[in-house]
């Protein structure tokens, strides 16, 4: 041994190098048998566990032989395996609800912008249990909006473009964000942690001065298959596409209605001399919409009781009509009960022309106004438009309009405040996953009846081809003259599917038959006729507000035509280009001749040299799905037909 070691140290002394190599390859040897003592204790564990149980089950299986009347031990142990499942299956209830509990009271008392629900609250034990046992329901859906007045420079837009995607992705966000100098408009899930942290981070740390006044409407416990598949950011000119930028944007700050809360909102629906607008498009106000009260019978008190006196803008509205409105109206006109008005709009450009016609002017004269949509962003333009005029337009003025109100925090927070539904019948269309859904309340009920269909009553829509009451919009079928969503019973939908019965081109959106509309080329006609019809009687009036802020370049040729470039190959289309550069009246996309792929590249035209000029002012500042993108003038050669027919968008 000691001839060993001597011999040892020489080796050490004389070379280091092979030693150190020696080591390592000892370490590595080390390592791999530490990890195959572990493997063979496992096995032996694994093979005890099996030896035990086979004993045990000759231990039944003898007693079972000795007794003649005890089961066996397969069924034993199988009915021990079920008690232990339902176990667990009580602890994870438990803890679900505690979950609900724990998170929605530190959200009331930390943030009171933050309003918080379950999608289970009124769900039966027995069904929850049932679903969580199909599949986890951890998902929380966020709804915010945030206009900003003075909008975001270029540099500051694309500062939160960037960071707001980079957080939105770090936090595992799916959904999507609306980004525009003029805020931000998102509809995103995931879970109440990384929810919650969007909603602090956005508020006390990134944008506080942007954010601090913002109302987050949170709803948890949703299933997995109602979450978002990725997180889509779209940067627009509008977070609402009412064509309303630019000259024809009255401020928001300025011009806005008054903001009701539920309780206050549902008492002004029950007043007489009422007129309740839905800003909504009609395809979402079809299966579900207020139902105002007309009569003393027909009012329903909110559950916690009367709600209190209003703020000071809003009771004034509560007062007795002024002297002017009585000299204006008769007492019977004033004692009209609440009319729920429907634009009949398939998209929300069409709003400014419909408040400009005289039937619109007619309804709204000497009435208080109230708006309401699905989560308020869309009142907020449409209001701030409606008492501009109010202001500026001598024939809106004499209207004698007795206040304009909207509902804050739109449907989503009044369900939240009237689980039971209130004044609402039918369905919310929403822009998520769960597509539409009845108030709380109904929809636990709902649930409950175990498949079973909700009474014929409630549903407020009918189908486009057979006209059975229905109110589930299913599949991607679309109006084939106008494009809105189509309205198809499950029965029609299959008998398409299998080829029994097909839904040809008869077969159409409510609003096109109900105005003889039977072709795209109809439509798009129809909607150009009046959004120049209001835009020549904006100049007219001289309503049109001063170019404040509004950049364009030099255009002394009045080119009128654009040529773009680099695009994103993947993901540009039709509807994204529209909603950031406003104007477009045609588009022509670039594709190779031989393989037909899109080359990143196309023309525009322009509904105006003004609007060629300002869009080209912002060649290279606009980001759309991470690439600049570059805009030029370029007129037309003359060789072929500009812009071609074919290219007309709508």
């Amino acid at each position: 041994l000691n001839i060993h070691r001597k011999h040892l140290q020489t080796c050490t002394s004389a070379q280091p190098t092979t030693l150190a190599m020696t080591s390592k390859e000892e370490r590595k040897r080390q390592k791999k048998l530490k990890k195959e003592k572990k493997a063979k204790k496992e096995e032996r564990k694994r093979k005890h566990e099996v030896v035990e149980a086979d004993q045990d089950q000759d231990q039944d299986h003898h007693h079972h032989n000795r007794n003649g009347d005890s089961e066996n031990g397969a069924a034993a142990k199988a009915r021990k395996k079920q008690k232990k499942k339902e176990k667990k299956q009580q602890q994870e209830m438990t803890e679900r609800n505690g979950k609900l509990t724990n998170s929605s009271n530190p959200i009331k008392s930390k943030d009171e912008k933050i309003v918080a629900s379950s999608a289970l609250d009124f769900h039966d034990e027995q069904v929850i249990q049932q679903q969580i046992q199909h599949q986890p329901h951890d998902i929380t859906l966020l709804l915010f909006y945030q206009y900003v007045e003075p909008q975001w420079d270029e540099d500051t837009y694309n500062t939160i473009l960037t960071r707001l995607t980079k957080l939105g992705k770090d936090l595992a966000l799916t959904g999507r964000m609306r980004v525009a100098r003029e805020g931000l408009n998102c509809t995103l899930t995931g879970t109440y942690e990384a929810i919650m942290k969007y909603c602090s981070t956005l508020r006390n740390k990134l944008y506080p001065q942007y954010f601090q006044s913002t109302e987050f409407k949170l709803t948890h416990d949703l299933p997995k298959a109602q979450r978002f598949p990725n997180l889509k950011v779209f940067p627009v000119v509008e977070l609402v596409h009412y064509g309303l930028e630019g000259r024809k944007a009255p401020p928001i700050a300025k011009f806005q209605g008054t903001h009701l809360e539920p309780k206050e909102y549902h008492q002004k629906l029950g007043e007489n001399n009422t007129v309740i607008i839905d800003v909504r498009n009609h395809y979402e106000a079809a299966i579900g919409r207020f139902c105002p009260p007309q009569n003393e019978s027909e009012k329903v008190e909110p559950a916690s009781g009367p709600s209190q006196e209003l703020d000071s803008k809003s009771a004034s509205a509560t007062k007795k009509p002024s002297a002017s409105l009585s000299a204006s109206s008769s007492p019977e006109e004033d004692t009209k009960p609440p009319e729920w008005v429907d634009p009949k709009m398939r998209k929300s450009t069409e709003f400014p022309a419909w408040l400009n016609r005289p039937e619109t002017k007619e309804k709204l004269k000497g009435k208080q106004v109230l708006m309401y949509c699905t989560g308020g962003i869309r009142c907020e333009r449409a209001s701030a438009l409606l008492k501009y005029k109010m202001e500026s337009d001598p024939e809106i003025k004499d209207l004698n309009i007795q206040g304009v109100y909207q509902l804050q925090g739109g449907i989503d927070k009044y369900f939240k405040e009237f689980p039971e539904g209130g004044y609402w019948k039918g369905k919310n269309y929403v822009f998520d996953k769960r597509f539409a859904h009845a108030p709380p309340k109904v929809d636990g009920e709902n649930h409950a009846r175990k498949g079973e269909a909700p009474a014929k009553e409630n549903i407020m829509g009918r189908c486009e081809s057979c006209k059975k009451p229905w109110d589930m919009y299913r599949g991607k079928r679309r109006c084939p003259t106008c494009g809105v969503p189509s309205l198809i019973c499950k029965e029609c939908f299959l008998a398409d599917k299998e080829g029994r019965r097909k839904l040809g081109k008869e077969v159409r959106c409510d609003l096109c038959v109900e105005q003889g509309i039977k072709s795209k080329r109809e439509w798009r006609e129809k909607e150009e006729q009046d959004i120049k019809a209001y835009e020549r009687e904006l100049d007219a009036k001289g309503l049109l507000r001063p170019e404040e802020g509004i950049t364009k370049v030099a255009n002394p040729d009045s080119v009128t035509r654009l040529h773009l470039k680099n695009m994103c190959k993947k993901n540009m289309d039709e509807k994204t280009l529209m909603e950031t550069i406003p104007g477009i009246t045609h588009i022509v996309w670039r594709h190779d001749g031989k393989t037909g792929k899109f080359l990143g590249q196309g023309w525009l035209q322009m509904a105006s040299s003004d609007d060629a000029a300002r869009a080209v002012a912002r060649s290279g500042s606009i980001n759309l799905f991470s690439r600049p993108l570059y805009i030029s003038f370029q007129a037309p050669g003359g060789k072929d037909m500009w812009p071609p027919p074919n290219s007309r968008v709508t």
